[in-house]
């Protein structure tokens, strides 16, 4: 595999930063642009408590990722830097986190971290290092656009997909980014690492959250906040109080198992209110979403986004990774973003993204994106009779 990373001169006349996690994308593509003669330089992130992270396996970004990382550079004979982000990763991405769960919200700390660490923190060191690029194993496709600079689309394969967490990627930092796994499958990826005689070439993939051991949020929440995560009431949406919970932060909007209620029907969490420590649960039916309100909205359209109107713009959205993208319409009303979702969503939670794209078929482009502030579901409890 040849890879054109649409640089202006030759590949030896440009050096590109490759954003190295010890994964085995990563190392690919590290490998992939040496051998097609680019001046690599390799840049590993230090993120989170590097001696614990040592025994787990699956995690990224410190202990024995670094340590792979640092091995494949050696193998390539490339410069290799370990850049110790722990400190800006705790307050930038973690204790957000945190706060969104307090909140009664549903986070995504992989789109923090890419959008305040990875592509502004990072991208700045790659520039200061000389960089003409620098590039990712993220399975997203960028382009250039026909009206000048490059535009995001979905990956090539749309099980690796991975824009819905790249969406809040800006249209400057677009310019000086590349992906070239975005148009291969992970099977090819893998085929070109032991090609290649990458040390990493059957390494497992990362899994969960980096910081999270095992997935289990509520416990990383108690361990930085001890005295957080307050009692509450268990409510119906009719009103009835139907138990106690030990915290909000055990709990996300569209959860069915762990409730700890025996009432006879099937019972879903409607909305989390953090202020009155109340778990709001009722029906599947109520779970139903037409309307989100957004915030902190990227906007990557060729079209102005204050040109956008109440008439609405006719796109494709997703609000979760796992989720193909569906019909919508976006309107800007008062300078604020809304989406409306014909066809409705189940199990929606503020903290979440919703991203766009122009359609919603696969190399979809990425026209933006933003968090999800509130939602029009059923959600109000009414007085017990």
């Amino acid at each position: 595999m040849f890879v054109d990373l649409d640089l202006p001169g030759r590949p030896q006349d440009n050096r590109v930063v490759v954003a190295m996690s010890g994964g085995v994308d990563s190392s690919v593509v590290a490998a992939l642009l040496a051998r097609a003669g680019y001046d690599v330089v390799g840049l590993t992130l230090q993120l989170y408590d590097h001696g614990a992270a040592v025994h787990r396996a699956g995690s990224c970004c410190a202990g024995q990722d670094i340590h792979d990382a640092r091995r494949v550079a050696d193998a390539l004979g490339i410069p290799h830097y370990v850049l110790d982000y722990e400190s800006r990763f705790r307050e930038e991405v973690i204790d957000n986190f945190v706060d969104g769960y307090l909140a009664g919200e549903t986070p995504v700390p992989c789109i923090e971290c890419n959008r305040k660490i990875k592509f502004r923190d990072l991208l700045t060191t790659a520039r200061e290092l000389g960089g003409q690029a620098l590039a990712t194993g993220h399975y997203v496709v960028g382009r250039a656009l026909e009206g000048g600079g490059r535009g995001l689309f979905r990956a090539a394969d749309p099980d690796r997909d991975q824009s819905y967490f790249l969406y809040a990627t800006t249209a400057e930092q677009l310019d000086f980014l590349r992906f070239p796994l975005g148009d291969i499958p992970k099977s090819e990826t893998r085929a070109l690492a032991r090609e290649l005689g990458l040390v990493v070439a059957d390494k497992k993939d990362s899994q969960d959250i980096c910081f999270v051991p095992e997935g289990r949020y509520a416990d990383v929440i108690r361990k930085l906040r001890p005295d957080a995560a307050m009692p509450g009431d268990v409510v119906h949406l009719d009103g009835r109080v139907l138990g106690r919970h030990e915290g909000v932060i055990n709990f996300t909007v569209g959860q069915r198992r762990g409730l700890g209620l025996s009432t006879g029907e099937p019972l879903y969490v409607v909305r989390l209110d953090a202020d009155a420590a109340r778990v709001v649960v009722g029906p599947r039916e109520a779970l139903a979403t037409r309307t989100l309100h957004l915030r902190d909205v990227n906007w990557l359209g060729e079209r102005p986004a204050d040109a956008l109107s109440a008439e609405g713009l006719d796109i494709a959205v997703r609000v979760r990774s796992t989720r193909p993208p569906q019909p919508a319409v976006l309107r800007v009303v008062d300078g604020a973003f809304e989406v409306e979702l014909p066809d409705g969503e189940y199990g929606v939670s503020p903290g979440q993204a919703c991203v766009f794209y122009d359609a919603a078929q696969e190399h979809a482009r990425v026209l933006g994106g933003g968090t999800i502030a509130s939602r029009n579901a059923a959600g109000a409890v009414r007085p017990a009779a």
